[in-house]
């Protein structure tokens, strides 16, 4: 634990902090921020009343597009002169999303990183390959000095150049590497196509964020890396990586919420009620103790779940596996689809490797999906198609086509929808190059 006397903090008392930074919190911002004063005013909201941490629901959500329209500096409680730091968000049309740090701030987001990497595994005097992107984007340098605060030495490699980072892996033999999982899965790809061995390397650990993925990819990078996989959430509007951690020893069961400083809550996507732990919603993070631009219930749209249930070695709370972004929910003839639901699927059968694409395109007035997954290299040469197949080969292999009828029936029985699945071989399938891998392609309006 890098933290310890936080990390344990009983709940009585972290609920005592909390009220008390969600009421300097208030105050701060309705003097300081134009747009919460408007809405505080427009939806009678008296300052007053926030009296405590369960007051927290009486509060706006602040979206996305708030940030756009007042973008750069609307959500400042701070002079300019007072920043120390300026992100962005990696936004893909119009402007970015703004978020920007006081020393403090800068203080705030090193600690939580700190904790993150000792909860995934790391540990002073340990070397870090960090294949996180620098720049702008916030990724790369939150995990850079959160991991020298820890007493790491940090190898800043940054996306792409998979030739070098195999290098720089091998020769600096770092026992950490942190990058998203679909480029852990990329190296490891790269490794087996040179015949490269586990053991030319040294990582124990792989700390892995930035986008969703599931215990089979989990299961495939521990296997093809020799490492202990966990997972790292952020996002730059909250303060960047670091928000959430997984522990390394409680895989699977929820990543710890740093709940002193960013209070989660789980709420209705439609309705914006809130919801009780355990039940699956829109995340939403109140920023506790940001001084430069602090956030009032920050619609994340992670669809996820929140739970005490497995808080065994830390009081804090659990976020869940996320399932998926609500805006990244596809509508399709009627009924709502998740990319994670057709991954469910492919993780039943032993014969598919972890690496897939949907597609959606519209012929007429009707929505179709392809979902294109690839078999693993062992199914391929048990079945006498060696390590590659074309699409003519798929059409008279039995094999192959009797397993895509599979993944149809089990697919309509799961979800309730006719997709066509394409089968294709080990490799086929474009990786990630460093940055965030998109699994959907929507085509309908293109």
């Amino acid at each position: 634990m890098y933290n310890r006397e936080i990390e344990t903090l009983p709940l009585e008392k972290l609920r005592k902090l909390q009220s008390e930074r969600l009421v300097n919190l208030v105050n701060r911002v309705y003097k300081t921020v134009p747009f919460y004063k408007n809405k505080f005013d427009e939806q009678g909201i008296d300052v007053s009343s926030i009296k405590s941490i369960d007051d927290i629901h009486k509060l706006p959500f602040t979206k996305k597009t708030d940030l756009r329209d007042q973008y750069p500096f609307g959500f400042l409680t701070v002079p300019e002169s007072q920043l120390a730091r300026i992100h962005c968000s990696s936004g893909t049309t119009g402007k970015p999303t703004v978020v920007a740090y006081t020393k403090k701030d800068l203080n705030i987001f090193t600690e939580v990183v700190a904790r993150s990497l000792a909860a995934g595994g790391a540990k002073p005097g340990m070397k870090m390959h960090n294949s996180y992107g620098y720049g702008l984007f916030t990724g790369g340098i939150g995990i850079h000095y959160g991991a020298e605060k820890l007493g790491m030495s940090v190898v800043p490699m940054s996306v792409g150049m998979t030739d070098r980072q195999i290098m720089l892996l091998q020769d600096f033999q770092p026992e950490v590497i942190c990058c998203t999982p679909s480029y852990a899965q990329t190296i490891a790809f790269e490794l087996e196509k040179r015949g490269m061995r586990i053991s030319d390397l040294n990582l124990k650990y792989a700390i892995l964020g930035a986008e969703p993925w599931t215990e089979a990819i989990r299961s495939d990078i521990e296997t093809s890396l020799g490492v202990k996989a966990t997972n790292i959430y952020g996002l730059s509007e909250v303060i960047g990586p670091g928000v959430s951690q997984e522990a390394y020893d409680e895989q699977g069961t929820g990543s710890y919420v740093w709940e002193d400083h960013f209070f989660p809550e789980i709420v209705d996507k439609d309705t914006g009620e809130p919801l009780p732990y355990g039940e699956e919603g829109v995340l939403v993070f109140t920023t506790l103790s940001k001084e430069a631009m602090p956030f009032l219930r920050y619609w994340t749209n992670d669809i996820c779940s929140l739970s005490y249930d497995h808080s065994t070695s830390r009081t804090h709370v659990k976020m869940g596996q996320l399932k998926g972004r609500a805006d990244d929910m596809l509508i399709i003839r009627g009924v709502n689809l998740f990319h994670t639901q057709i991954e469910e699927v492919f993780n039943e059968y032993k014969e598919l490797a972890p690496n897939y694409q949907i597609i959606v395109t519209k012929q007429g007035l009707t929505d179709h999906v392809e979902v294109k997954v690839e078999t693993c290299s062992d199914f391929q040469l048990k079945i006498g198609l060696g390590n590659g197949f074309t699409v003519d080969e798929v059409l008279k292999n039995t094999a192959l086509t009797s397993m895509a009828e599979q993944l149809r029936k089990r697919i309509k029985d799961k979800i309730g929808l006719s997709i066509k699945v394409t089968l294709n071989c080990y490799g086929a399938i474009p990786k990630s190059e460093g940055g965030k891998l998109n699994r959907i392609i929507d085509l309908r309006n293109s």
